[in-house]
């Protein structure tokens, strides 16, 4: 394929913070390294890797195999390593960093190692499944919360039918669902192929949502009890699925206790007179004053350790807006440091996840956060690129819409903010409780409830388009997470209307079966736990990807235009020998799929594949 003397390569070379290219990819503080780099063979003469901070480290050819070149060196990681790689071929010189290779230094895509930094083994790449807790399924009828019980906010309450269509104004409307719902559906969930679930609050509070927490010491009474949350983690944990708290710690509720003045817990919270600080202006949110109250500090720390230990064991939490706890980022770093040390200290296997917009690199430095969901770096691009959608369903741009360079860029820049241990256990959603179900956006429709109705979710859907995404979801690096119902064809605006009942006995059984296979896939290729990730085409339209690891090549064809599409992919780029065969193992088309194999050979390398509209494959190589 290639000639001795041909000019550089660029697209031969490769190198990301994967096990395949950094080794051990997650080393402790002081612990040797190895870093590699791929190029093609014979075709460069020197490899430096520049390091900030350091000097220049020559990389040594350490072998050869197919294609490729192999350079390697070992250092020390006493402390962050932000580098990239210099290369020199031809008498050329050329930088080599996440975005690939360039004529110039750009710090913003360094690679980075951050030793010491260690995230649960159980989370990386693993399937998780978000359940908002009273729309999923109601197991005990006599804790419902019944029609005119109490008031909220000036709402009466209201216990709701099942299929009852969600109301605009939703914050004191109940379905009924609850823990014993959940614990009914373990096996659901567990045929299903889940590994984590993601519980939304379920602590004391007077919302449907619950983030309005009046008592973080038990269980709401509706959903059940703190022995029967004890009773769901254990039966979970006997299927091989974790359990992850809802952790509201920026802001409790107003009727919690602490907003008593007379009570002893004045400075719990802020106050100006009689009016307490709310977090952005919500007055049912005080926001808590952990700065002034070393009593309320200790206190939230205790509610951290608390339900990951006996009896309980749950197994981590994810933090409501955690960027915004505290009144300076000082402050809300140490706070996350501590909280980190002891959740740890009652669990050394607990995952923190928090909720984040915009740049996370603060947090993501091995002694906070673990992870993110994962907006700017999946939700978003994605969105973009399959449905013009931004993922309120509030703006449609047509720019946005089969823009694949736009959506490698995006993806590109926000993934390089992201060390590897975080990447592998981001949360990549379609859809959540704070957003519109993905199936609405594919209507490519701007709207909410309260202008356009419910039904207008559901009208012009594109179940082809689903599908796809579906397939991203279950083959980018992280952890593919299902917002219940999703996997039943859920629509819905966003918050309230994305908080739809679950529909048993009415799922889309195209999009269950569906997502059993894709989770399937997910689970049982190596390529796709831990794998390296490499972009072989993006046009208008049109997008394809390969995950790769030593043993297998998996790659990844999205069309999604309204006509056929003819592709020749580089396939040789991940890794895979020149006149090698590959097998498709999915095909989705019109809104189906099919996963009868069918075999593809490369030309000297090339992949040619001609793709039916609105539809992807799925091919797969043994290395």
């Amino acid at each position: 394929m290639f000639m001795k003397n041909e000019k550089f390569i660029a697209g031969a070379v490769f190198s990301d913070e994967t096990k395949n290219f950094v080794s051990p990819p997650c080393p402790a503080v002081g612990q040797d390294v190895t870093i590699s780099l791929r190029t093609a063979r014979d075709n460069v003469s020197a490899v430096k890797l520049i390091v900030k901070g350091m000097d220049g480290l020559m990389l040594e050819k350490a072998y050869s195999h197919g294609l490729f070149d192999f350079w390697q060196v070992t250092l020390a990681a006493h402390a962050s390593l932000h580098y990239y790689f210099a290369i020199q071929s031809h008498g050329e010189y050329f930088v080599y960093n996440k975005s690939g290779v360039h004529g110039h230094v750009d710090v913003a895509y360094d690679f980075v190692i951050v030793p010491g930094f260690s995230v649960p083994a159980w989370a990386q790449d693993a399937v998780m499944y978000q359940i908002f807790i009273d729309r999923f399924y109601n197991g005990d009828l006599d804790n419902d919360v019944q029609t005119g019980q109490y008031e909220y906010l000036g709402y009466s309450t209201k216990r709701m039918k099942w299929d009852d269509p969600v109301e605009n104004m939703d914050i004191a409307n109940f379905y009924g669902g609850d823990l014993a719902g959940i614990i009914a559906k373990i096996d659901y969930l567990a045929d299903l192929g889940v590994e984590a679930l993601y519980l939304n609050p379920i602590f004391v509070s007077p919302s449907t949502h619950k983030y309005d927490i009046a008592d973080y010491e038990n269980v709401d009474p509706h959903f059940g009890d703190n022995a029967l949350l004890s009773e769901l983690i254990a039966k979970c944990h006997a299927k091989g699925i974790k359990v992850i708290l809802d952790g509201v710690f920026n802001h409790c509720g107003h009727l919690h206790k602490w907003v008593d003045k007379g009570a002893g817990y004045e400075d719990y919270l802020i106050w100006d007179g009689d009016k307490y600080e709310a977090w952005w202006g919500h007055d049912n949110h005080p926001k808590l004053n952990f700065e002034g109250s070393p009593a309320l500090y200790e206190e939230m720390m205790r509610v951290g350790e608390k339900w990951l230990s006996a009896p309980y064991h749950a197994d981590g939490w994810r933090l409501d807006v955690a960027a915004d706890l505290g009144r300076s980022k000082d402050f809300n770093h140490k706070f996350w440091r501590d909280f980190r040390r002891r959740v740890r200290g009652a669990n050394p296997d607990a995952f923190i996840l928090s909720e984040h917009y915009g740049d996370p690199t603060d947090w993501l430095d091995g002694e906070q956060w673990d992870s993110i969901m994962n907006y700017d770096a999946f939700m978003e691009p994605m969105s973009w690129f399959f449905t013009g959608m931004q993922k309120h369903s509030e703006k449609f741009d047509p720019k946005m819409l089969n823009n694949g360079e736009g959506f490698k860029n995006a993806m590109q820049y926000f993934m390089a903010k992201l060390p590897y241990p975080a990447l592998s256990t981001a949360m990549n959603q379609l859809s959540n409780h704070d957003h519109s179900r993905f199936l609405t956006r594919t209507n490519m429709r701007a709207g909410r409830l309260h202008s356009h109705g419910s039904q207008a979710a559901d009208e012009g859907t594109n179940p082809a388009v689903m599908l796809a995404a579906i397939v991203m979801q279950f083959t980018w690096p992280g952890c593919p997470t299902i917002y219940y119902g999703d996997e039943a064809g859920l629509t819905g605006w966003t918050d309230p209307d994305n908080r739809r009942t679950y529909p048993w006995g009415k799922e889309s059984q195209t999009l269950l079966n569906f997502h059993k296979k894709v989770i399937a896939l997910h689970k049982n290729n190596t390529a796709f736990r831990g794998g390296s990730l490499e972009y072989l085409h993006t046009g208008h339209g049109s997008l394809a990807y390969a995950r790769f690891d030593d043993k297998q090549a998996i790659i990844c064809v999205f069309n999604n235009s309204h006509q056929d599409k003819f592709l020749a992919l580089p396939a040789w780029r991940a890794g895979i020998a020149p006149n090698a065969a590959l097998e498709r193992i999915l095909l989705t088309t019109g809104g189906d799929f099919i996963t009868s194999p069918l075999e593809y050979r490369l030309d000297e390398g090339t992949l040619f594949i001609t793709l039916p509209p609105t539809s992807c494959a799925v091919l797969r190589s043994t290395l």
